[in-house]
């Protein structure tokens, strides 16, 4: 397996990050590259901000390193899309709730003449076995985050190393948006979440040549507060209060038509209030 390092030195100094690093008030948010990469953290931060006065200090880095942060007491909040892993944090006591309140699905883009016929697959596993055959270039994040845990979880549900064992595989070590970059300059194939894929295709190239939503593409997206009984520094209110922004009628609708003037369809699926109540 080859590997593009890009980040490798960034990642253990964010890990560290004090909680004396902000205002008394601040939100610290350890959140993942895609909700940044798709733009919707910069959408959503001065609606938070405006509505409630809290400023929000905001760490992006892949969802492994977003629950490290949690589970470290290092951040008030981790908004992820790991779902395995986000329960185990909870289950730990690390974290006081699990809150999803969006999904999406991810896509396997790659070039335009698709040479081994992705497009045709009739289901993901197949699409993975047809780039496996032909030992297609493929990018793979390659940085524990929720869309590399979901690539090594859709290769082993193949039969698969989860980690790549041929020749065009590549890691990059890096986030969604440098990653589809990444496949765009190589004309390889790569597992994206749709909102960030719609955020970088013009500058990539890329194609989404499989889309379906099938349960093993669903992407969920999830806020967990870190708990502030076993980490007294955590400003459990201002976490309170951004659940229940995300969770408001207000911010579900918003969700829903977040990225239509953009590119002509919403990048992510809000679950409604009720649902999202029931995640609590």
């Amino acid at each position: 397996m080859r590997s593009l390092r890009l980040v490798g030195l960034v990642l253990p100094l964010v890990l560290v990050l004090p909680m004396a690093a902000r205002g008394e008030d601040d939100l610290l948010l350890a959140t993942t590259t895609s909700v940044n990469d798709s733009g919707l953290l910069d959408f959503l931060i001065p609606l938070f901000e405006e509505e409630t006065g809290i400023v929000v200090r905001p760490v992006v880095v892949g969802s492994g390193a977003a629950l490290r942060m949690g589970a470290l007491g290092n951040v008030d909040a981790v908004v992820t899309h790991a779902p395995p892993a986000e329960m185990e944090l909870v289950a730990s006591g690390a974290a006081a709730s699990r809150l999803p309140f969006m999904v999406n699905w991810f896509v396997i883009a790659g070039p335009e003449e698709d040479p081994v016929g992705v497009s045709e697959a009739s289901s993901v596993i197949e699409a993975v076995h047809l780039i496996r055959r032909a030992e297609g270039l493929w990018v793979s994040r390659g940085d524990d985050s929720g869309t590399h845990r979901r690539e090594r979880a859709l290769l082993a549900e193949a039969g698969l190393e989860e980690n790549g064992d041929w020749p065009g595989f590549i890691s990059t070590g890096s986030g969604m948006g440098l990653s589809l970059q990444v496949a765009g300059e190589r004309g390889a194939y790569v597992l994206a979440d749709v909102g960030t894929f719609l955020a970088f295709r013009e500058r990539t190239g890329l194609r989404a040549l499989y889309q379906r939503e099938e349960a093993l593409l669903r992407n969920e997206y999830s806020l967990l507060r870190v708990s502030s009984d076993r980490f007294p520094k955590v400003q459990a209110s201002a976490a309170a209060a951004f659940e229940n922004f995300l969770c408001s009628r207000d911010t579900q609708r918003r969700l829903a038509t977040f990225g239509v003037e953009r590119f002509g369809r919403p990048l992510f699926r809000p679950l409604h209030p009720e649902s999202c109540a029931r995640g609590r």
